[in-house]
């Protein structure tokens, strides 16, 4: 197995691609992890080794990080949203690629996990709460509490506080948005109807929809800092 993705990612070196090493790693883990955890319960040790390989990409502490693309974070998250995420990934029903000729990460990092394994990680990355990375723009910081607190006026965006909560904690299903990454949320909602097809996404399609580029800027500007 080791053999065959030292061919893969010399071929797409060749090609010019870069290929992350955290990719590398974590496609390795899946591929020899096989469906070992299918059954039963899961320790703590293999829990602690399973959060720190999710880290080699999301971050210490899973604040997310700013690479060759945007990886979310995924520390202090809702346990229900991440679980829903990770499924969508297993099911195909939501699409992580870094580029048109990666494959899915996240398929290849998730379909190995079982639920009990997940539920787990979930919970474990819910209970942490490190500060954000910042560094989004802060000249547009007030347009995006406007939004988030009020909505858009003569739209059909509502505040996002509505359902994401007062300091963007989130709930359940509904994600958190607090200290997520600033140019992540821009992805996401710029592309929402590309990037999102698991439970429920139909309903912020319409809401994506509607903002504006400078909008969706200052939002995503805006949760960015919340702690």
């Amino acid at each position: 197995m080791t053999r065959v993705l030292e061919k893969i990612v010399r071929g797409r070196m060749t090609k010019g691609i870069v290929v992350p090493v955290a990719f590398v790693i974590l496609t390795i883990v899946s591929a020899g992890a096989g469906r070992a955890e299918d059954t039963g319960a899961v320790s703590a040790s293999a829990v602690q080794a399973k959060t720190k390989y999710c880290e080699v990409c999301h971050g210490a502490d899973a604040r997310g990080f700013l690479g060759y693309y945007p990886i979310p974070r995924l520390a202090g998250q809702q346990v229900e949203y991440i679980e829903n995420q990770l499924k969508g990934f297993i099911e195909h029903k939501r699409a992580n690629t870094a580029s048109p000729t990666t494959t899915n990460i996240m398929f290849d990092v998730g379909h190995v996990l079982s639920p009990a394994m997940i539920k787990a990680l979930a919970t474990n990355f819910h209970a942490l709460n490190p500060s954000p990375v910042g560094g989004a723009p802060k000249d547009n910081l007030a347009a995006g509490k406007t939004i988030f607190d009020e909505g858009v006026a003569g739209t059909d965006v509502p505040p996002c506080a509505s359902c994401h909560g007062a300091q963007g904690e989130g709930n359940g299903e509904i994600p958190r948005l607090a200290g997520q990454l600033y140019p992540y949320v821009v992805k996401q909602l710029t592309n929402w109807s590309k990037e999102r097809a698991e439970k429920n996404a139909d309903v912020m399609a319409p809401i994506a929809h509607d903002l504006t580029a400078s909008q969706i800027e200052a939002v995503a500007a805006y949760v960015s800092y919340l702690k």
